[in-house]
């Protein structure tokens, strides 16, 4: 299991929350459910808001499943068009693969409508998901489905993949072919040269600073036995065999 700090953009994890004994608010409709939630507390010194403890669940319904459904981790046990309003159900996440998109830390805590408010969001798509399928004028932010560690749900983390965990953003390198890059992510390469960026870096990689100075010599040691076998092009075939996507800067 992974820290629940530890997230980067890129990282393909399995997450999962045990199914916890909850009641049915309201049944099927349209596309969601609604249940109380069993985790969160009502921030009752809140001024501008107030939650009902309840969450609607986007589940899908009639054939069709909705871009909230899609992306929604989020399961009851029986199913949503098994239940009605004052059943009891169970609500968790079976272990379901997912790559994060976004990270954004939280200092001071975000101001939500329940407690603990949160100090991180990792924003997630399930397998098989992008970007493209969640344009940016959607509630969904153009990035996906978003959950906050160490908010009291009990999710867990098992990190499956981490692309170029050997680099850091802002990190400067020079490629096998001469070529110097700026790494702000896995899949956002900046070349300096100014041509296209092509197929990416090729390996294996010289580092070259860190954090805007030159680094150390362990840690351009560190980066040259990561890239000194493999390429770039395998990286995004290992992720994407794991997602069953493509990258998305």
């Amino acid at each position: 299991m992974m820290d629940e700090g530890d997230f980067r953009v890129g990282d393909v994890l399995s997450v999962a929350c045990p199914l916890t004994v909850t009641r049915v608010e309201r049944g099927l409709t349209g596309d969601h459910l609604a249940v109380r939630w069993p985790w969160w507390e009502i921030d009752t010194g809140n001024q501008f808001a107030h939650w009902n403890g309840i969450v609607a669940l986007g589940v899908g319904s009639g054939g069709r499943v909705s871009p909230e459904a899609e992306a929604e981790l989020f399961r009851t046990d029986p199913p949503p068009e098994q239940l009605k309003a004052g059943d009891a159900c169970r609500v968790g996440v079976p272990p379901t693969v997912v790559h994060v998109t976004a990270v954004d830390h939280h200092d001071p805590p975000l101001e939500t409508v329940w407690l603990p408010h949160p100090t991180r969001t990792v924003t997630v798509l399930r397998r098989g998901l992008s970007c493209r399928e969640f344009p940016d004028g959607s509630h969904l932010d153009g990035s996906g489905y978003t959950i906050h560690p160490g908010d009291g749900i009990p999710f867990s983390f098992e990190l499956l993949m981490r692309p170029y965990a050997f680099l850091r953003v802002g990190d400067e390198a020079a490629d096998a072919v001469g070529r110097a890059w700026r790494f702000d992510g896995p899949w956002d390469w900046t070349v300096f040269d100014g041509e296209a960026a092509g197929a990416g870096p090729e390996w294996p990689l010289v580092l070259l600073t860190r954090a805007g100075t030159p680094c150390s010599a362990e840690d351009a040691k560190a980066v040259a036995a990561s890239t000194a076998s493999g390429s770039h092009q395998e990286t995004v075939r290992d992720w994407t065999s794991l997602t069953e996507t493509s990258p998305t800067p």
